[in-house]
């Protein structure tokens, strides 16, 4: 496994140029990203004031909200998840914006909504299927069809470009969709898109060619084939604060978990046979989350460390989908990609041992609330210009409640962009939640039906009373005004 060499903040390179740049280069134009935005944050411990902590970010890549220990569900194992929410604020009602991985996980690199840093998609045009089975694209064309939209994180403030700005060293591991982990502004990292001869991440093309999947490439082994990476990059930190990337491609499919996991699993007579390869590999990516604690345990980084646990997106098996070309099992049809709860929601968990307090908090969150909510934990007082979330900081040390009543937004879009540049293109279903209500809205494209059909026209639901969204409210007359509010809110939000 190719693992790249760690490279110290001091200097940070330029992928587009590739070349190396004094660190006052990089700051002039990280101010420039930022609007003229000033940033500040605290430093080493030094007459009383505290260093930043170390930020651990835990990202679940295809798991339901429902799925852990914490969150009530007992047919799963997830012992170690549980553990770290033991101490931690947990927010059971946290939703992302889209339900589909690139996307979200941009989210949470930016800060901002899918139609605000243009990564509405998995996959660039002409997308997946023509990319790969065009017998005159090679893994040339291939590369550079993939790197047009490369640009679009390369531009951006991002979480670790900025971190790295003030002296954090910043490692990316497991899944992560925008190329060499430098267009991110990591300081180091395993993906460099280039197909790495392992397991996951590599796709053959019909020319043959053999191409980086474009999902993580060598970082797809963390978790599933090693954690080395993580202890080499913990040794090698020293009193540096740290950003760590944790986003292991489990428990996505292939759900080819260890026999161990498996064997576990079916002891449980409460488990269905469609469900045991996935609560394996809910099994299995529990265990790397404990491996990981017990590294900063043992290097005596706990009580300096926040850690953050979050899903990119919910996923469900489906007993009537068995996909015989994989022998698995596909996600049932209101999970991923959809607009409905299983697909959009997901626990998070924040906890810095001594600071944050314990406690489940039921308000309504959004994942853009993230990057404010880290940026304040480390100290750094102004933000981007333009970031669109609220910090959940004063929350998550007691300090101030969140309103029931707040708003979240998100938005659908199919794996394949049309067009770069234009989210308006693709859009295929806005929503917005409200206190217990829900609002989807499809969006058609001339004559054509909304994508994937999973409502033809507006519906609302009521969370409270009907959480599986099964009885759609949307011509009940007793509740015109909520959906005119909702609809106003929503189309003041974006309207496209």
């Amino acid at each position: 496994m190719h693992i790249n060499t760690p490279v110290h903040v001091n200097k940070i390179e330029s992928y587009a140029g590739g070349k190396i740049f004094d660190g006052w280069f990089v700051l002039g134009t990280l101010t420039l990203w930022l609007g003229c935005a000033h940033i500040t944050v605290a430093e080493e411990s030094v007459g009383g004031v505290e260093r930043s902590p170390n930020i651990v970010m835990l990202i679940a890549d295809d798991q339901q909200y429902s799925d852990f220990g914490f969150m009530g569900n007992p047919r799963v194992q997830t012992p170690n998840l549980d553990e770290l929410a033991r101490g931690s604020a947990i927010y059971t009602n946290a939703y992302v914006p889209s339900s589909l991985c690139r996307p979200s996980l941009v989210t949470l690199l930016t800060g901002l909504y899918p139609h605000q840093h243009g990564v509405h998609f998995n996959h660039p045009p002409p997308g997946f299927a023509k990319l790969t089975k065009s017998p005159e694209i090679g893994k040339a064309e291939f590369d550079q069809l993939r790197q047009r939209a490369i640009t679009l994180i390369r531009n951006r403030a991002t979480l670790p470009r900025i971190l790295a700005a003030r002296g954090y060293r910043c490692f990316q591991t497991g899944k992560y969709w925008e190329g060499h982990w430098k267009n991110a502004g990591f300081t180091e990292g395993m993906t460099v898109a280039q197909p790495s001869g392992g397991r996951y991440g590599d796709k053959q093309l019909a020319s043959g060619d053999w191409v980086a999947h474009g999902n993580g490439d060598h970082g797809l082994a963390i978790g599933r084939e090693t954690m080395e990476p993580i202890a080499t990059f913990l040794d090698d930190v020293q009193g540096n604060p740290f950003f760590l990337w944790y986003a292991p491609f489990l428990p996505h499919t292939p759900h080819d978990s260890p026999e161990r996991y498996k064997r576990t699993v079916n002891a449980n007579p409460d488990v269905e046979p469609h469900e045991i390869p996935y609560f394996a590999a809910i099994m299995q990516f529990d265990e790397t989350v404990g491996q990981l604690m017990q590294m900063i345990e043992r290097r005596g980084l706990t009580d300096h460390t926040l850690f953050v646990f979050v899903s990119d997106n919910g996923w469900a098996p489906d007993p009537l989908r068995f996909r015989k070309s994989t022998k698995e099992w596909d996600h049932t049809r209101s999970s991923k990609r959809s607009p409905f709860e299983p697909g959009l929601r997901t626990p998070i968990l924040i906890r810095w041992a001594g600071r944050t307090k314990a406690g489940k908090y039921s308000a309504p969150i959004n994942t853009i609330d993230l990057m404010p909510t880290l940026l304040d934990a480390a100290g750094v007082t102004d933000r981007p210009a333009g970031l669109p979330g609220i910090s959940l900081w004063p929350s998550a040390v007691g300090q101030r409640s969140l309103s029931q009543e707040r708003a979240v937004f998100g938005e659908i879009y199919p794996g394949d962009a049309s067009t770069l540049g234009a989210p308006e293109r693709d859009l295929a279903y806005r929503w917005v939640r409200k206190g217990r209500y829900k609002l989807i809205v499809p969006q058609s494209h001339g004559t054509k039906s909304p994508w994937n059909e999973y409502v033809e026209s507006s519906a609302l639901f009521d969370l409270v009373r009907d959480p599986k969204e099964k009885e759609n409210l949307i011509v009940d007359p007793s509740l015109t005004s909520v959906i005119t509010s909702l609809s106003k809110i929503l189309d003041d939000w974006w309207s496209p």
